[in-house]
């Protein structure tokens, strides 16, 4: 099960924070078809907050078809994302060990996520170059 978490930093909206999570675990195989999200209720008593948002959340992935809704039952996994990051054990392996390493150099998360983030951007203008 999905253990959600909010970035209080961030300037996206809580919903899209939960469906990206959603997405994520999807990608990464931590969440699989049939798997059943976490109640409203136990989100809300999770994060403290309205359960609107995460009703906004769970339909937006509904809409998407990633998950469906069961009366009386919850909510469950009923697809994924095109790709998936599952087969790419080795490239986790390799960014793993890189974040461990940065992290022992004395990187800190936010310093960490700036160079991830640089290269993806420097790594996708060359690539449409």
């Amino acid at each position: 099960m999905i253990d959600f978490f909010l970035d209080t930093r961030s300037a996206l909206p809580t919903y899209v924070q939960l469906t990206q999570q959603v997405k994520r675990a999807l990608l990464l195989g931590l969440l699989l078809q049939g798997d059943q999200l976490p109640t409203v209720k136990e989100v809300v008593g999770h994060l403290a907050i309205n359960p609107n948002t995460v009703l906004k959340a769970y339909r937006e992935l509904e809409r998407e078809g990633l998950v469906q809704g069961r009366p009386g039952q919850g909510t469950f996994v009923v697809g994924a994302p095109a790709s998936t990051l599952g087969g790419h054990r080795a490239l986790r392996a390799e960014l793993a060990s890189w974040l461990r390493k940065a992290r022992r150099g004395g990187l800190d998360e936010e310093t960490i996520a700036a160079i991830f983030d640089d290269a993806v951007r420097n790594t996708l203008k060359e690539e449409s170059a």
